[in-house]
């Protein structure tokens, strides 16, 4: 059953990264990727509408990282408020305050990659991401508690 959720999640992950939004008239599974793309998205609005962006970091951090978020490859593997392949933005916000050490942690952690926080599926490195961006993601993530 593990392996056969493990296939599953892979699946979904290729499919994901390889749909192109562009293309029209595309298969079925590339279609219903664009779908979640968008309704992931239109989530993430609301919830910053109504959380605000006061919390943890600032409306500059919080915009920036939302931004910086949206350009990478996060959405493909997680959701504000559903866990999809990693946890829901909303659990991880949850499980951290937002201390200046806690970011720095998590920023690594982003840019790094591992497993074993949130299950046994490893959250893939970024190793392009400099600590900067990756912090203010986190900023950005850590403003959406509940």
């Amino acid at each position: 059953m593990k392996k056969a959720f493990f296939i599953l999640c892979i699946s979904a992950v290729v499919t994901a990264c390889g749909s192109n939004s562009s293309t029209k008239g595309g298969s079925d599974s590339t279609s219903a990727a664009n779908q979640t793309a968008k309704a992931a998205d239109a989530n993430a609005d609301t919830v910053v509408a109504k959380t605000g962006t006061e919390a943890a970091g600032g409306s500059a951090g919080s915009a920036k990282g939302e931004s910086l978020m949206a350009a990478a490859d996060c959405n493909t593997c997680h959701k504000v408020d559903t866990k999809v392949i990693g946890p829901a933005l909303q659990d991880v916000a949850a499980k951290y305050p937002a201390t200046e050490t806690n970011i720095e942690t998590l920023a690594k952690k982003v840019i790094a990659g591992g497993k074993g926080n949130w299950g046994d599926i490893p959250m893939s490195s970024h190793p392009a991401l400099s600590l900067d961006d990756a912090k203010e993601m986190v900023k950005y993530i850590l403003s959406l508690k509940k």
